[in-house]
């Protein structure tokens, strides 16, 4: 099921980017965005990276699929050709998602094969090329994430030229990564921790590109943290895995702390009941519960019962035959959990 086109203004999804979760593969699927939505109603979220060729020659719309409750919900793209990305963003655009992002941060090998993702830092003409032609496929934002530089490259040279190329093309936010990517030599999970962030490079990328909306990712865990980097002059700030490994604390009081919103946080508790019958009708579909109870594990970390909670669901969700009941049984342990004392 997909939603239907026009959900967002540009204007609304720029503010929704003061905060957002980063596109992270394997991870960031619907029934992810789904369970990060019900804690909070104005993080922007986005999908996992989905490539120009998969879409347009390999015909696989159907990961396109997500839920009208997602909204404000972004697509990110892989590809390097620009007629074939301006046709997979006016998939994405038919499909009805809010933003359009160009991925140009991600250092796997897989992508480098493709030409795509952070090897395209080397190339600052074909991202300006790229998202030119996907700027005139479709009336919603497209955007960039990047990184700081790749390999040799001297992020203090090459970055200010990128961001201004990139905006000659029409682009008006982007995300960067405060990391380089090295290409050869590290891991794309060692690209994610070794490279030393440079969060001032960021802020001054900001300054010298004022009309630019900036937002900042990597190495981000909490939201005090998020709100000093917003604080020191950044547009937005983009988190990944501590919304993924602790989901609760970064985004149940995401729409108070970061937004402003006169609203009560998020309970856990809560949205476990309201995740119920969104698996049920997952599982009615053919789903199974653990593509997503898998997302759910981090709900309660740091809280009495966390591990009751993630045994339960880890040792149980893949077998035949479980369903919303696993996930009551592993709430009443979490609700059944002593509280550890001061």
């Amino acid at each position: 099921m997909s939603a239907e086109p026009g959900k967002q203004g540009i204007s609304d999804v720029r503010r929704a980017a003061r905060l957002s979760v980063a596109p992270m593969m394997d991870w960031t699927d619907r029934h992810c965005r789904f369970l990060h939505r019900l804690l909070s109603r104005e993080t922007l979220l986005y999908t996992e990276m989905v490539t120009a060729p998969a879409l347009v020659r390999g015909g696989a719309v159907h990961l396109l699929d997500f839920s009208p409750e997602e909204h404000p919900v972004a697509l990110q793209l892989g590809g390097s050709e620009p007629a074939e990305l301006a046709e997979a963003a006016r998939l994405g655009a038919a499909a009805g998602y809010d933003e359009i992002n160009l991925n140009v941060g991600c250092p796997s090998n897989r992508v480098q094969s493709g030409t795509f993702g952070a090897v395209l830092m080397k190339q600052p003409d074909q991202v300006a090329e790229c998202v030119a032609a996907m700027r005139a496929a479709v009336d919603v934002e497209v955007t960039v994430k990047c990184r700081i530089g790749v390999d040799e490259q001297e992020p203090e040279e090459v970055l200010p030229d990128f961001l201004g190329k990139v905006m000659a093309a029409g682009v008006r936010r982007v995300s960067i990564h405060a990391r380089k990517a090295w290409l050869q030599g590290l891991s794309p999970k060692e690209n994610r921790d070794i490279p030393p962030l440079d969060y001032p490079l960021v802020l001054r990328m900001k300054r010298a590109f004022p009309e630019l909306h900036v937002s900042i990712n990597g190495g981000i865990a909490s939201l005090a943290q998020a709100r000093e980097l917003l604080d020191q002059g950044l547009d937005g700030v983009m988190i990944g895995r501590a919304a993924y490994h602790a989901p609760t604390d970064v985004l149940a009081a995401a729409d108070r702390v970061i937004f402003g919103q006169d609203l009560p946080d998020s309970d856990p508790a809560e949205v476990v009941a309201r995740m119920l019958p969104y698996i049920e009708a997952h599982l009615a579909a053919g789903g199974k519960l653990a593509q997503v109870t898998r997302h759910m594990l981090g709900l309660f970390a740091g809280q009495p019962g966390a591990r009751l909670w993630r045994r339960v669901l880890s040792e149980g969700a893949h077998r035949p035959g479980a369903g919303p009941e696993l996930v009551e049984r592993a709430l009443a342990e979490v609700a059944g959990a002593t509280p550890v004392s001061a």
